[in-house]
């Protein structure tokens, strides 16, 4: 079974694009921690509540080992900690994250990350999307999502809609 543990930015990303669908078509089980279940149904600032728990693709778990959830909130945030944690233990095909840090510390913990454009990317090449660009820009101009211009270059190029 293809287990994937998502961090908070994707699906709020996905959310507000329309997109959550995307998650149960490429994914056969999706599993959220209890910190990115808060983080995205009590949103701190200007975004919009997303009822993840009413979403009947997503199963929500906590990381067992607090101690490493703790770690790693020396550095990260609290999804983004126990999504990492979590995605270990479940011993998940992926970890969906976008930020910097917490990627780099999924891969050097030995997790594979998927972000946000990644996912596009994957519904375009089932035919799930039919564009990413104006995806890609009402993430950057509507949510203030960073994509750099190399690596908004490098997904268009792959989904075959270089600009």
């Amino acid at each position: 079974m293809t287990v994937v543990v998502s961090d908070t930015s994707p699906i709020r990303a996905l959310s507000h694009l329309g997109r959550l669908e995307l998650l149960a078509a490429l994914f056969q089980e999706i599993v959220v921690p209890t910190a990115v279940v808060v983080e995205l149904e009590q949103p701190r600032s200007r975004f919009a509540p997303v009822a993840v728990r009413g979403l009947p693709f997503v199963c929500v778990r906590s990381p067992q080992d607090r101690d490493a959830v703790d770690a790693l909130r020396e550095t990260l945030g609290p999804g983004e900690a126990e999504a990492i944690i979590l995605a270990e233990e479940l011993h998940a095909e992926a970890i969906l994250i976008d930020e910097a840090a917490g990627r780099a510390i999924a891969l050097r913990r030995g997790l594979r990350p998927i972000g946000v454009l990644g996912t596009l990317l994957r519904g375009k090449e089932r035919g799930l999307i039919r564009e990413i660009s104006p995806l890609l820009d009402r993430l950057q101009n509507e949510l203030g999502f960073f994509i750099s211009r190399r690596l908004r270059d490098d997904t268009l190029r792959q989904a075959g809609e270089e600009e």
